[in-house]
């Protein structure tokens, strides 16, 4: 049997990148999958197609999980489609890499009211939605153990999902619901593209601190969820799991 059959996963900020392999491997499991997406339809729509052309179930939903009507919105969607939910992989966030005398007010709440407070309020829906138990995997990042230079704000939103992810496995524990979250190093997704650092500098000197000698993929990352997700992590809760090929500074 496969791991996830049966179970329904939402996986926000899937239209590309860690989310949408996730969402993909969450449904190569067995699980009917929503693919939520803030703004790239088209995206989420071709995770969406990828998973049912290969035999498995899926949805796409439009919100912004840094509005808290949005969430709502996503959850009763969710409840429409599927009827309940098992699985929520808080993964939708935002990164900007500013020197302290270039950080602002907005640069503070832009990254802490998705990558934290929009975390916080999913998980509270999804909740609501869980019956007899769950699993929430937060998607968090080797900075938050590790903090980097001119990235203060964005490491510090990364060690309160850290924080977040205990404390909450502490509180809904005795509901048999498990959080974990995974701690990436720096994967290639369009996202890393986009900004530049694909090719950069910077890559190859996170290259030559790693062991493995390269940077993750999306499915690194996804397989590790699968498993957080599923039973065979049935007795993990509350732990930062770090994927980054040994790397440690």
């Amino acid at each position: 049997m496969s791991k996830l059959s049966g179970k329904v996963a939402v996986v926000t900020g899937a239209s590309k990148g860690i989310g949408a392999s996730i969402a993909e491997h969450f449904a190569a499991e067995g699980a009917s999958v929503v693919v939520n997406y803030a703004s790239s339809k088209s995206g989420a729509d071709a995770v969406v197609k990828r998973i049912i052309e290969k035999g498995g179930k899926a949805t796409s939903i439009q919100a912004d999980v840094s509005k808290p009507q949005d969430i709502t919105r996503l959850f009763a969607e969710t409840k429409a489609a599927y009827g309940k939910l098992d699985i929520l992989v808080n993964n939708a966030g935002v990164y900007e890499f500013l020197p302290l005398e270039s950080v602002t007010a907005e640069h503070f709440h832009k990254q802490f009211d998705l990558n934290v407070l929009g975390l916080l309020l999913t998980s509270q829906e999804a909740v609501k939605l869980f019956n007899g138990g769950g699993s929430i995997l937060n998607i968090s990042s080797i900075v938050g153990p590790m903090p980097v230079e001119t990235a203060s704000v964005y490491s510090a939103t990364k060690a309160a999902v850290d924080a977040v992810t205990i404390s909450l496995s502490k509180e809904l524990g005795p509901k048999k619901i498990r959080v974990n979250s995974l701690n990436p190093g720096m994967v290639e997704t369009e996202g890393l593209h986009a900004v530049g650092f694909a090719e950069s500098e910077f890559r190859k000197t996170v290259e030559s601190h790693t062991p493995l000698g390269r940077i993750a993929q999306p499915e690194d990352i996804a397989r590790a969820a699968v498993f957080f997700a599923s039973e065979d992590a049935g007795w993990v809760t509350g732990q930062t799991l770090i994927l980054a090929g040994g790397q440690r500074q």
